[in-house]
């Protein structure tokens, strides 16, 4: 089986700008998420409002991208992360665990499927914390671990808020990124001799569990060193990434940044493209 999965922070839910005010971005998100075909999974972040009057801007992406959707996580800040699925391809969800997602910000999910694996593939999409580093390494070993509880094939995707893992990927816009971003994704200058480091611990805490950077995997692959793999996804730095568990490693196969309609959102998505045939399928343990 092959899967495309688009991952996309919304930005205020597509439906508001910073200041608050009403501005419908919806239109162009879901021509964004469309430009990559028909995806099979779609890891949304900043959902802000798609529970109110009835769940009704989730009803309106279902419909509009002829996906379903599992519930809303519980979110203490109420930019919760939000999924879709094709059901034609991936079936219907066999769980949907929201434990411990009190102890993040910003709330998840997994969800889990039966894809002709030997065992589910679980999928989160994940907004970390981005105000402290040492809280998004909390949430990201959490996440991490949470992948991995119905087997050992799991995805992690969306809003990591830090740099990617490798100390080889090229460094932030540091012209770009604002005081708060600063302090946060960087190390402090007393650890680093006053130079601007960027801080790699949150993400290196995904690799350590195990997971691979789809875009750094492809990059590291292909023999043209394709910079276009590593293009920011936000103003300073690509923070936004999916992770796959190492048994998923082989089945990355092509990575898309999505940056048109332009100001749809102040991310850019990005669709992976995965080969299921290729899995490794000869440690299949289970969680204890």
């Amino acid at each position: 089986m092959k899967l495309t999965i688009v991952v996309q922070n919304l930005g205020n839910g597509g439906l508001r700008n910073g200041a608050g005010d009403p501005e419908d971005r919806w239109p162009h998100l879901a021509q964004r998420i469309l430009s990559a075909g028909e995806p099979d999974l779609v890891l949304l972040q900043e959902a802000v409002g798609w529970d109110s009057y009835g769940h009704r801007q989730l009803s309106r992406a279902m419909h509009d991208l002829g996906m379903d959707a599992p519930p809303l996580p519980p979110s203490s800040s109420g930019l919760r992360p939000a999924m879709l699925y094709r059901r034609e391809t991936v079936g219907r969800w066999l769980h949907w665990n929201t434990d411990f997602a009190q102890e993040t910000l910003h709330g998840f999910g997994v969800a889990t499927f039966d894809v002709g694996l030997p065992s589910p593939l679980a999928v989160i999409s994940v907004h970390l914390n981005p105000f402290v580093a040492d809280k998004a390494r909390d949430e990201a070993k959490l996440i991490a671990t949470r992948a991995l509880r119905y087997g050992p094939y799991g995805i992690v995707a969306g809003d990591l808020n830090y740099p990617p893992a490798d100390p080889r990927h090229p460094a932030p816009d540091y012209g770009a990124m604002l005081p708060y971003n600063r302090s946060a994704r960087t190390r402090l200058p007393s650890e680093v001799d006053g130079q601007l480091v960027p801080d790699r611990r949150v993400t290196e805490t995904l690799a350590y569990t195990g997971f691979v950077d789809a875009a750094w995997t492809l990059y590291e692959q292909r023999d043209d060193d394709d910079a276009a793999l590593l293009r920011r996804t936000g103003t300073d730095d690509r923070i936004d990434q999916l992770w796959a568990s190492a048994p998923l490693a082989d089945t990355i196969v092509d990575y898309t940044l999505l940056d048109k309609p332009d100001g749809a959102s102040d991310h850019h998505g990005f669709a992976v493209r995965l080969d299921l045939a290729l899995a490794k399928t000869d440690n299949v343990w289970e969680y204890k």
